[in-house]
């Protein structure tokens, strides 16, 4: 992806993050992973659900909305090793919290969302045969008092056998979020 593209893309967001409080965006995220041979970087916002299922000992079970832009970096297009592949990505995600009724300290989450790439996946001899993808993930964090979350996420992209090949990508995350 060139770096016009980006230029545009960060607008947009920047857009979307001066007018939070018209659209009800609670909290925004920046996240950075890798995998084998791709790295990936996410933008995020996200609207809080509001629920409070299963509320017990100052904890609940509750959850949002994650919208994402994600760019992809293959190193080893088509198998070899050093040529690249960029890989544009959106993303909506359904995730699950389990939480303090506070909102702040430890937490388990987890969700499975659905992701439209803007080319086939072909890296390091793993291919995605859709650009529908679907993106399970399980994380782990922590939200300060300033409301600060940072967190450490496995995500997982497959199209679940609809089409094969169907080799998946797995990747580790560092994710920074903020809820206003």
């Amino acid at each position: 992806m060139q770096f016009g593209v980006w230029k545009r893309i960060i607008a947009g967001f920047t857009l979307i993050l001066a007018h939070a409080h018209v659209l009800a965006i609670d909290s925004v995220a920046i996240e950075m992973g890798v995998g084998d041979r791709v790295q990936i970087a996410h933008l995020g916002v996200q609207w809080d659900w509001g629920a409070r299922w299963f509320q017990s000992n100052g904890a609940h079970l509750g959850g949002y909305w994650d919208l994402s832009l994600s760019q992809w970096r293959g190193t080893s297009y088509r198998g070899i090793k050093g040529d690249t592949q960029q890989i544009t990505s959106i993303g909506l995600t359904p995730v699950f919290r389990i939480q303090r009724d506070n909102k702040k300290g430890a937490y388990l989450e987890g969700g499975v969302g659905m992701n439209l790439l803007s080319d086939l996946y072909d890296n390091n001899n793993h291919h995605l045969s859709t650009r529908f993808q679907f993106g399970p993930n399980l994380g782990i964090g922590y939200v300060f008092d300033n409301k600060v979350d940072i967190g450490l996420r496995y995500q997982h992209y497959s199209n679940a056998n609809i089409k094969q090949p169907n080799d998946g990508v797995d990747v580790i995350a560092v994710r920074t979020r903020y809820a206003f």
